[in-house]
């Protein structure tokens, strides 16, 4: 009898919170783009199986530290957010998620930085941080679906070789180290990294 190989282990299934954080787009003025944006990255950089958080909130500092805290309790592994990160007045997504923190993870913003350089000098104006609550990892991305994904996926020549590496590159390995979930991805879209000790042999979706 020719020997049959055993099916490949599942996939863990990864909860994400996503946050669009306007005043407007909360109030109806015009539409989100924030939370489409996010799942729509999301949906193909990551292979595992993901139960969704949507949040719409406005710019207000303790609603959006509450609504850190209410996906983070809710079992969220990974809360992004977008938008309220700039300098103005109403931007306090920094100051809410640095408040809920248990540590802070300044390479996130830096790199991010580091991208939106390539296009606009004012990237410097960016306050993106990033968190770790618990088994959670928090990030605050910039407000505009195209910024989104360019920090997230980073920068690629012609041939699709990396020039600059996106952020979401260090997620899973990070997850891995604060007990979170083992997430794959889809390496035309985005090629985790982590070192050879820490990876699993392939998966099934």
């Amino acid at each position: 009898m020719p020997e049959t190989s055993s099916p490949l282990p599942a996939l863990d299934r990864v909860r994400m919170g996503i946050v669009s954080i306007s005043d407007r787009a909360s109030s109806g003025v015009y539409e989100d783009k924030g939370l489409p944006a996010l799942r729509d990255w999301l949906g193909r950089a990551v292979q595992n199986p993901i139960d969704w958080e949507p949040r719409l909130i406005a710019d207000e500092q303790t609603l959006i530290s509450q609504t850190l805290i209410e996906l983070v309790d809710l079992g969220c592994n990974l809360v992004l957010t977008t938008g309220g990160t700039g300098p103005a007045k109403r931007d306090v997504t920094p100051e809410a998620t640095l408040a809920v923190a248990d540590k802070e993870m300044p390479g996130f913003g830096e790199q991010m930085r580091q991208i939106s350089l390539r296009f606009v000098p004012t990237a410097i104006l960016s306050r993106q941080v990033a968190v770790i609550r618990g088994q959670c990892l928090i990030i605050n991305l910039p407000g505009q679906p195209k910024s989104i994904a360019e920090t997230l996926e980073g920068l690629k020549d012609e041939q699709g070789q990396a020039l600059v590496h996106g952020i979401f590159a260090a997620v899973p390995y990070c997850l891995d180290l604060i007990g979170g979930p083992y997430i794959e991805t889809d390496g035309a879209v985005c090629q985790a990294f982590r070192p050879k000790s820490a990876q699993r042999a392939k998966t099934a979706a």
